[in-house]
């Protein structure tokens, strides 16, 4: 990581706050693991002509973190501006425009196009706390696990020699990773500038995968389906706690705070019984709008009652991350 950055983000870093006077404004940044696709009610609900395709809903941790701080409010009210979307990368925090791909019920023509999370927050000096959840899709990992699906049923292949000596025209995982850490501090720095009197709460990824890939049956499309074993042990341990480490690096760099929600999550990935788990597997329950098939691929969760989760969190698991973030916009708050 360049040395030379230090200066700027000391520069983009002041100490004073220009919070709103009546209440402290939050903006939620983020994936759909910050979203929530498929947990709960949509919001905007569905019919409603403010659907953006981000798929955002009430049970996933920006509500549910807004609804305690509106019970017990830190001093004074919380404002939050939640803008995450599904299938955010990290450039679309802070400098594309991203097209939504939300499968419920998109409008004639497909979802039009969103400008990046900062300008729609409006991020400003005003802005009290900046949380964000985002780096999975840029990888892309649920790229990566659908290649592991895939390679996982063709004899004689292996999901980590794909990415570790990768064919032509495919990023090695170092290479990957490499990207995605050039790819946050970039927008760290941006966030930073568009809000600069703001706490900023970098939100890592929780424990999706299990300590031992022997404990997933390969059988079941409600786990991981057919990857191997020895794919989801290098997976967890050298793709998800890799991007763990590169976000936590990042934002220590420029004196943020990381959540860790990985810790807390162990033993509740998508390889354990229902009522365990936190997170669901490739096949899962989800609200009812949410569909079983996944267009274009031969994957379809119907036949066995379920809908098509692709290893995202449940309920239970944006409960957790909840509590953590709480907890960090809290401490952060103080400082206000």
């Amino acid at each position: 990581m360049a040395v030379g950055l230090t200066l700027a983000v000391s520069a983009l870093v002041p100490s004073g706050s220009a919070g709103a006077a009546d209440q402290y404004q939050w903006a939620a940044l983020g994936d759909s693991y910050t979203a929530g696709g498929f947990v709960g009610v949509p919001q905007p609900p569905l019919g409603d002509a403010s659907r953006d395709g981000c798929d955002r809903t009430t049970n996933a941790y920006p509500d549910v973190v807004d609804r305690e701080l509106d019970e017990f409010p830190p001093g004074k009210p919380v404002h939050l501006t939640n803008v995450s979307c599904g299938n955010a990368t990290i450039a679309d925090i802070a400098n594309t425009g991203q097209t939504p791909i939300s499968p419920v019920q998109p409008p004639t023509g497909g979802w039009r196009a969103v400008d990046p999370q900062i300008k729609r927050a409006k991020l400003n000096d005003g802005t009290d706390v900046v949380t964000i959840g985002v780096g999975g899709n840029s990888l892309p990992f649920g790229g990566m696990l659908l290649k592991c699906l895939e390679l996982g049923v063709t004899p004689g292949k292996s999901c980590r020699d794909h990415y570790t000596s990768p064919p032509e025209g495919e990023e090695s995982i170092q290479d990957k990773l490499a990207r995605v850490q050039d790819e946050y501090v970039e927008m760290l720095a941006k966030v930073h500038e568009a809000a600069p009197n703001a706490k900023v709460i970098t939100v890592g990824y929780p424990a999706v995968l299990p300590q031992e890939g022997s404990d997933c049956n390969r059988l079941s499309l409600t786990e991981l389906g057919g990857i191997k074993h020895t794919d989801i042990d290098w997976l967890r341990d050298d793709v998800l706690k890799s991007l763990n480490s590169t976000i936590q690096r990042v934002a220590s760099f420029f004196g943020d705070r990381y959540v860790d929600v990985y810790s807390s999550s162990v033993g509740h990935d998508a390889c354990q019984p229902a009522g365990t788990k936190w997170v669901e597997g490739i096949c899962g329950d989800a609200e009812d709008y949410w569909p079983a098939k996944l267009p274009g691929t031969l994957l379809n969760c119907a036949p066995i009652n379920k809908r098509l989760t692709l290893v995202h969190p449940n309920a239970q698991g944006h409960a957790n991350t909840a509590a953590h973030v709480e907890r960090a916009i809290r401490i952060a708050l103080l400082d206000r």
